[in-house]
């Protein structure tokens, strides 16, 4: 071996005598805390969120540091596989003007919200969930679950959002031109509550980019095992524990300075 490596014997057997470095036994302790984090947090952190509850836990470590470790040990975040989102060039007229333009950053609370459906296959049949999220702290607000996507499954989150808020001042609801949004029910919902609707330009996917984003979180950092529901039940129940008990109070966010969407509106309300 030590003829094949290049390296003298008697190199080698000092080497096995040699005890542990101290920056090793460091890198040990620093691993078996990433993992823990790793773990507690469903697996769904990678090295920037590993690394900035280390920062708030006064462990000392280097963003670098932290992915190198990670790398070398194999502590991978959940994903999916990156795809090509296609964005039309041309934009017919909707039902609505499209208020918000993509500009996501707003600095009040229930002035913009955002809403949209996407879908799970289960052993029962498709369960469609509708959202409402918060731009101000990207905190779900309202979200509704139905085997069936009908306006109600958007007016059930919608009056979820109004229920859980209880704005006192006009604002602005935002999604795609679904027809579950361009109800005349579910425009009736909006008027009698002083919202006024934003819609995406047909074909535009960017245009409602922060639920977009939400939906896909959500399916990367479920387990592979979860996201094969037996059972529209067992879905309702993932998902809710996802959304109230994950997301909104525990996952930090890029966005809000690497904390919680209900602990950002903690600290500004403060």
């Amino acid at each position: 071996m030590c003829r094949v490596l290049n390296v003298s014997p008697s190199g080698y057997y000092a080497w096995r005598g040699r005890p542990i470095s101290q920056r090793a036994k460091e890198n040990d302790q620093l691993v078996t805390r990433i993992r823990e984090i790793h773990q507690k947090n469903r697996q769904a952190y990678g090295s920037p969120r590993i690394y900035e509850t280390l920062k708030a836990e006064g462990i000392p470590c280097g963003r670098h540091r932290v992915a190198r470790l990670m790398k070398a040990h194999q502590i991978l975040a959940r994903r999916q596989p990156r795809y090509k989102r296609i964005s039309r060039t041309k934009h017919g007229r909707g039902l609505s003007p499209n208020l918000v333009k993509r500009q996501f950053n707003v600095p009040v609370p229930n002035k913009v919200w955002a809403g949209d459906i996407t879908c799970f296959w289960t052993g029962s049949g498709w369960l469609y969930l509708a959202v409402v999220l918060d731009l101000y702290s990207r905190r779900v607000i309202g979200w509704s679950m139905s085997r069936r996507i009908t306006e109600a499954l958007t007016i059930d989150a919608l009056k979820m959002a109004v229920m859980t808020r209880e704005p006192s001042e006009a604002l602005i609801h935002h999604s795609d031109q679904g027809s579950q949004y361009g109800s005349e029910a579910f425009h009736a919902v909006l008027r009698e509550n002083n919202i006024e609707r934003s819609m995406s330009y047909k074909g535009d996917c960017y245009d409602n980019a922060v639920v977009e984003s939400f939906f896909k979180t959500l399916k990367a950092e479920l387990p592979k095992e979860e996201r094969r529901f037996q059972t529209r039940e067992i879905a309702r129940t993932k998902l809710f524990d996802y959304i109230e008990v994950f997301y909104n109070r525990r996952r930090i966010h890029s966005t809000l300075g690497y904390v919680s969407p209900v602990e950002y509106e903690r600290q500004k309300s403060a």
